[in-house]
């Protein structure tokens, strides 16, 4: 089935499981029926919003600290790095991540058309990386790894009313770290944003600050999914929703920490 939006752009989606892959079983794509298609729709109308955000914002420039200013350095040298599936430590992240999401459940290659029942859109997970390079496997592994709990409730849709057809959850994780680096203007030679200065501050207070936002991030689009009673055709205005839930929470003055916004709490490890 292809599903095609208004713009001409093919979607993708994955229907609601009726069972999830046994211990010592293989995955087959018959636990789900998957519709696959163009990436564009991933972040579409996303850039838009951090655009728009940086027009309002363009005339400020932030004045860093040499610490500040390292610590971006090399949370930028992560960004930019592409998933390469020739290079043996990034096939051996994405191994970690399928024994994370499956444990005791043998995986019968990098290119499987098991990785489906995790959400990619085909067989080669290495494809969707390209929207957000290798930080975004990162980042999925350290949510599996650090806040297993939560992890596990997103990808088997666990919480709340599910939608008939649920977004895919590793793209939609790809997407989240898209909207990250956008909404904290990484890809530029500093922040020009009152949230980018508020992200620096708790980058220099925590290293690993992009990773846990990314996972209060998930967590938090979750929601906003089951508020608004989304489906598929729903994704990007649950995206959009979901950055303004974030910077209002980065913008309270009780946000000293990232322990201190009210959407950590929903993480369980």
């Amino acid at each position: 089935m292809r599903v095609v939006d208004g713009k001409g752009g093919l979607l993708v989606a994955v229907r609601r499981l009726s069972q999830w892959p046994a211990r010592g079983s293989g995955c087959h794509s018959s636990h789900a029926e998957v519709v696959t298609g163009s990436t564009a729709w991933l972040g579409r109308g996303l850039a838009c919003v951090c655009a728009q955000r940086r027009e309002i914002d363009g005339r400020l420039l932030l004045n860093l600290t040499p610490s500040q200013e390292e610590c971006l350095r090399r949370l930028q040298s992560r960004i930019v790095v592409t998933y390469d599936s020739s290079k043996k430590e990034h096939q051996e992240l994405l191994w970690a991540l399928w024994y994370y999401a499956y444990p005791g459940v043998e995986l019968h290659g990098l290119i499987s058309n098991q990785w489906k029942e995790m959400g990619w859109q085909g067989k080669d997970p290495s494809t969707d990386f390209r929207g957000g390079g290798f930080i975004s496997l990162e980042n999925l592994l350290f949510f599996a790894k650090t806040y297993p709990k939560s992890f596990h409730a997103l990808l088997r849709k666990q919480d709340g009313v599910r939608a008939m057809w649920e977004y895919p959850f590793s793209v939609a994780g790809v997407n989240i770290t898209f909207m990250l680096i956008q909404m904290f203007d990484l890809q530029s030679g500093r922040p020009r944003s009152m949230v980018g200065a508020i992200f620096l501050k708790l980058l220099l207070e925590n290293e690993r600050a992009f990773d846990m936002l990314y996972c209060i991030t998930f967590k938090m689009m979750d929601q906003q999914w089951l508020a608004m009673h989304a489906s598929y055709m729903d994704f990007n205005l649950v995206m959009k929703s979901t950055c303004r839930q974030l910077e209002r929470e980065l913008l309270l003055e009780d946000t000293q920490r990232i322990e201190d916004m009210p959407s950590y709490r929903l993480l369980k490890r």
